[in-house]
């Protein structure tokens, strides 16, 4: 499994754009993406503007196949507008992964 953390710093005035886009972003993916095992979506208490991804891929071939995804490559192409700062982004080799019960 491989991981990615990234993390937005969002321009407050496009804020509401941005979180729609991404909840576009999600629907395609749950919809379209089996090789994608999490997708999570969070916000920063400390810093409200920031939000942080963790997603995680059966392998590097369901990562391609996220990124060849015409939602995904919309998202792409449309989330530097709302941004303040660089996007930054963390690899990680996932070596072991657990799920709770289902909410």
């Amino acid at each position: 499994m491989i991981g990615l953390v990234v993390r937005f710093t969002v321009r407050p005035d496009t804020a509401t754009a941005f979180h729609e886009l991404l909840a576009s972003e999600l629907a395609g993916i749950r919809a379209h993406e089996p090789g994608t095992l999490v997708y999570a979506v969070g916000t920063d208490r400390s810093e409200p503007s920031v939000v942080t991804l963790l997603e995680v891929y059966r392998d590097k071939a369901a990562f391609e196949a996220h990124e060849a995804q015409t939602h995904t490559r919309h998202f792409l192409a449309e989330r530097d507008r709302h941004l303040a700062a660089p996007t930054e982004v963390r690899w990680l080799d996932v070596a072991e992964m657990a799920s709770g019960p289902a909410a």
